[in-house]
């Protein structure tokens, strides 16, 4: 009789406790063929290991958060000793100014931002901000965007929602990415455009050139705002997010991920005359118990302070090997430290790398995101495993 794997039990125990066993649907890694989820136990650097002691090269790194790689030695430390200090005070610290000062320093649209704990807050608040600045309640977006979990953006959604094949109502205008011409048709009387600069949630594509600045116009012309969704982006493919490589402002901007350093925390910003109608001093109201939680603004400083251009330099040369490598294969698409490879068959490419050490998403909607611990020892690996399937 064959012996039940560890994740064989974690996962059986999971299904009595949580629904669908995991805490987050895309985890559960049914859509590339897989009978339970992989039970993460530690990382190190570019690898991921299981509670089997398998050992695999990470192009997930917990969803784009660890741009230095699982275990940073730099923001471990500093983690560990603001938790020394004390764990959450609900109530304001020194740390919350420090980084909302390397956020406004960084990102080019923002002179104030509001501090919270996951991206779907976010992206909530930065709604309910542009609704209140313009009167209006409409808002455009676009086909397989994903801003979170909240009613107003689920259907048709990309990410875990069409991995899913999940049918789900929202509120939006919702019109094709890329497309110009769809949103001058949708955003009359609209009170915001919605949008990835870079669409992370559906693999990685790229803005078409001038869309991102036609998108900018429409915004101006109508007086709708235009919202940037940079939980992915920003920080990634620049210091300055999308808006910083592609030269276009938003009015608002909602980041996450990396602005935390790879523990619970997001953000929204934008120009100061938007940001003071968030309560205490405006009449929308927005609070949260964790905001500003002591230790991922440890953490998040920790990361942000050390995002130079040499750091970009060096992920943009990783990225072109990939680009050599993995081009012949697939479409491949790319933009700074995120990526993606598509393919006919991508749950067969998913389990034939796993099997091999390697962890992609499970999922051909998200993205591989690279890391300053990803070297030539990695990307080849990647390359040769990949090749192997085609050959």
């Amino acid at each position: 009789m064959k012996q039940a794997t560890r994740a064989a039990e974690l996962y059986a125990r999971a299904l009595q406790v949580t629904p669908g066993g995991v805490n987050s649907p895309v985890r559960a890694m049914k859509a590339v063929g897989l009978e339970e989820p992989i039970f993460a136990a530690r990382g190190e650097g570019a690898y991921l290991e299981d509670v089997e002691g398998r050992r695999y090269v990470d192009w997930v790194l917990s969803w784009g958060p660890l741009i230095f790689g699982h275990t940073d030695t730099e923001t471990i430390e500093a983690v560990v000793a603001a938790a020394r200090e004390g764990t959450t005070f609900g109530t304001a610290t020194e740390r919350e100014v420090e980084l909302a000062e390397e956020i406004v320093d960084a990102v080019p649209s923002v002179e104030m931002v509001r501090l919270v704990s996951s991206g779907t807050e976010a992206a909530m608040t930065a709604l309910r901000l542009a609704r209140a600045a313009t009167g209006r309640e409409p808002f455009v977006r676009f086909r397989g965007g994903y801003h979170g979990h909240a009613d107003p953006f689920l259907s048709e959604a990309g990410s875990g929602v069409k991995t899913l094949g999940i049918q789900a109502t929202g509120e939006g205008r919702v019109v094709p990415y890329n497309d110009l011409d769809a949103v001058e048709g949708a955003i009359e009387g609209a009170a915001c455009v919605f949008v990835e600069p870079v669409a992370g949630n559906m693999g990685v594509v790229p803005p078409a050139e001038g869309f991102l600045e036609g998108l900018r116009r429409l915004c101006d012309a109508s007086g709708a705002l235009l919202v940037f969704d940079e939980v992915i982006t920003g920080f990634r493919v620049a210091r300055g997010g999308a808006q910083e490589r592609y030269g276009v402002l938003p009015d608002l901007t909602v980041l996450g991920k990396i602005v935390g350093g790879g523990l619970p925390l997001a953000a929204f910003g934008g120009r100061a005359e938007l940001m003071e109608r968030l309560a205490p001093v405006g009449d929308v109201y927005q609070a949260g118990t964790l905001s500003g939680n002591p230790l991922a603004t440890a953490a998040g400083l920790s990361v942000l302070r050390r995002l130079t251009p040499e750091v970009y330099e060096q992920l943009e040369h990783k990225g072109r090997r990939l680009d050599e490598g993995l081009g012949p294969f697939g479409r491949f698409e790319r933009v700074g430290a995120m990526a993606t490879l598509f393919v006919d068959d991508y749950p067969a490419l998913f389990r034939h790398l796993l099997e091999r050490g390697i962890y992609l998403a499970p999922s051909q909607n998200e993205a591989m995101f690279l890391s300053t611990a990803h070297g030539d020892e990695e990307i080849d690996g990647t390359v040769d495993a990949v090749a192997e399937l085609f050959s």
